[in-house]
């Protein structure tokens, strides 16, 4: 049987006045979910395990923003709808008759659309919250698969035979010119544009998420997180701290907070770590990771497959 070791937190950091970051935790066949606390003065890490049947998972890093408490509400907004469209009492009110039987990885993908609907027209009907959205990268894990949805630039990572990969693109302005060849990926740490990001939801009426899928293997570590992380902390500081902790991961998330921290802690702080065990689950050979690129206006339509790259 697969199972899952979860530790999830979200700290305020050293500058921001509150914490516009959330994550969710929902184990779908018990109908339990755990949500970040945003009381900044809390620094609690979440640590659950469990057994996953074929109903599966599912882990999401949702990073707010927005004037006031915009930001809270839109990461808060995101990551309650997705809660309400796979626990809802009555399927009826939330997937058609015809869905019911929809793979994990497409009613993740329909939910994230919804919250981009309703974040939208919150911002566009309250004038407190105008201009308000949220960020949102979140996985699906079944004992078949590791399905992956991102919308904006939190990442996430994966750490398998000891080597650490990231699975997801910033969906951002750097690393749009980082593709087009206009600047080297250094650059981008201390770029004037950093921050702008091509999509997130609520931002805009229409969003297009990225969707992708791994195979799962023995005692592989899945890292999400907001780039309150990810800019402070790079791959291979992430790997140490993962590999040096690997049977205590609430250490290694502790750590990783608390490294955040020291390099400045300018941004909320917010990651998710997860290992996978199972004797069913294959043993991981070799370097080369294969992800497949989901085309979900029609599933079962074309798919690219992508492989990753080893982080230095």
């Amino acid at each position: 049987m697969l199972t899952v070791e979860i530790h999830a937190t979200s700290h305020i950091g050293r500058v921001r006045k509150g914490n516009e970051d959330n994550y969710l935790l929902l184990n779908i066949t018990d109908a339990k979910t755990w949500m970040s606390s945003q009381d900044p003065g809390e620094f609690v890490i979440e640590s659950q395990k469990f057994g996953i049947d074929d109903n599966g998972v599912i882990l999401a890093v949702s990073d707010g923003m927005g004037g006031a408490l915009a930001g809270e509400v839109a990461s808060k907004m995101a990551v309650e709808t997705i809660c309400q469209k796979f626990l809802d009492d009555e399927p009826e009110k939330t997937i058609a008759p015809e869905e019911l039987n929809q793979s994990l990885i497409s009613k993740l993908y329909d939910a994230t659309v919804y919250a981009n609907h309703l974040i939208h027209h919150q911002g566009r009907t309250d004038a407190q919250f105008q201009g308000m959205g949220a960020t949102f990268t979140g996985i699906g894990i079944t004992p078949e698969a590791i399905d992956l949805i991102q919308v904006g630039d939190s990442r996430a990572y994966l750490v398998r035979n000891s080597q650490i990969y990231q699975v997801t693109k910033d969906q951002s302005l750097v690393q749009q010119l980082i593709d087009a060849g206009q600047i080297q990926p250094e650059e981008a740490e201390t770029h004037t544009l950093k921050n702008v990001i091509l999509q997130a939801l609520g931002a805009q009426n229409e969003i297009f998420p990225v969707s992708a899928r791994l195979l799962p293997q023995r005692n592989d570590v899945l890292l999400l997180c907001s780039d309150g992380l990810s800019n402070k902390i790079g791959g291979s500081d992430m790997q140490r701290i993962i590999l040096d902790n690997f049977d205590q991961l609430q250490i290694a998330a502790a750590e990783m907070v608390k490294e955040a921290n020291e390099r400045g802690g300018e941004d909320n702080i917010t990651l998710i770590l997860v290992k996978l065990r199972g004797d069913t689950l294959p043993k991981p050979t070799g370097n080369e990771i294969k992800l497949e690129l989901l085309n979900l206006g029609n599933i079962h339509d074309t798919a690219e497959q992508d492989t990753m790259e080893i982080l230095k």
